[in-house]
């Protein structure tokens, strides 16, 4: 889909903190070609809700590298504000690649040391996380650095004091750090937050129930209020303390499920602070994730709101 234009930047109502990379995605199996593209959970998040007419920033760090540079070309041309994205001298852009084999994708990551491993509570807009409505961090955000994941705790702290909600979605990810201190970490951090996106494979690691039930149970008496726990094709089990239910997903023609979860975050805090309800924000999520799966790579498939309101519709 054709880039929206920018515009004049306003305060960010969403920020979030996290790091993104460029891609480059084997073209050919078995052949040494490959296409560059962008990835990073917290970044597709951020360009999905920007794309359903949410103000949005990111809180991050990138190299002084021509990488870098792209995907501050990126977030401006998606409305992402980046006044608060560090340019590191003495640190690169982190970057992967997708290789396809017989056994299937192969992920090598080159991110140890990369400029958002870095980022550093001393980086934190202060002012700008006080006048947000939502700060959101994922589970990597935590395990990319012991500098970042300080960063986060001190975003979400400061977040709190000021009476802005925090998001948390789970994208536990065990090739950056072993689970028991992925489970500590992440569990204080949902514990401190509103909003909690968990996806199935990894709560179910993380907290050691099957059962959905089980799992909300454990979470809501955690501390966040909201649960929409992602549930891929099935939908989202949405709940409150007060009510719970699975919202069903949407059917569609998919072919790459690349980023689905992080655009149905995206577009669900978008939809919540807007003014829905949790269960109206999930059918709308859900309709944006199913449309983002019929494209492939994480970022140009994201649907704008007049897609999901046609598909809606």
């Amino acid at each position: 889909m054709a880039l929206p234009t920018p515009h004049t930047p306003v305060t960010p109502h969403i920020l979030a903190l996290g790091e993104a990379m460029i891609e480059f995605n084997q073209s050919r199996r078995d052949e040494p070609s490959y296409l560059q593209g962008f990835g990073g959970d917290v970044s597709n998040f951020l360009i999905a809700a920007a794309r359903q007419g949410a103000a949005t920033g990111f809180l991050s760090a990138v190299g002084n590298d021509h990488f870098g540079q792209l995907l501050l070309d990126l977030w401006r041309a998606e409305n992402v504000d980046t006044s608060a994205v560090r340019v590191d001298p003495d640190a690169p852009t982190g970057v992967y690649f997708v290789s396809h084999g017989a056994s299937g994708h192969r992920f090598d990551y080159l991110r140890a040391g990369s400029a958002a491993s870095r980022y550093a509570p001393s980086h934190l807009p202060l002012d700008v996380i006080a006048a947000a409505k939502v700060v959101h961090l994922s589970g990597i955000s935590l395990a990319i650095g012991v500098s970042a994941c300080d960063a986060a705790f001190a975003a979400i702290d400061h977040a709190r004091s000021n009476g802005v909600q925090v998001s948390f979605d789970t994208n536990l990810r065990l090739k950056l750090w072993p689970l028991a201190r992925a489970r500590a970490v992440m569990l204080e951090a949902i514990r401190q937050s509103d909003i909690c996106l968990p996806s199935w494979d990894d709560v179910t690691v993380l907290t050691g129930h099957e059962d959905k039930d089980a799992i909300v149970d454990t979470l809501l008496a955690l501390g966040p209020r909201v649960v929409a726990m992602k549930l891929g094709r099935e939908g989202a089990y949405i709940a409150t303390p007060d009510e719970r239910r699975v919202v069903p997903g949407r059917v569609v023609n998919a072919v790459d499920a690349t980023g689905a979860g992080d655009c149905f975050g995206g577009a669900f805090i978008a939809r919540l602070v807007a003014g829905d309800d949790p269960f109206k924000a999930a059918q709308y999520a859900n309709a944006a994730a199913a449309l983002s799966t019929q494209g492939f790579g994480a970022v140009a498939p994201i649907p704008d709101r007049a897609a999901v309101e046609r598909a809606l519709a």
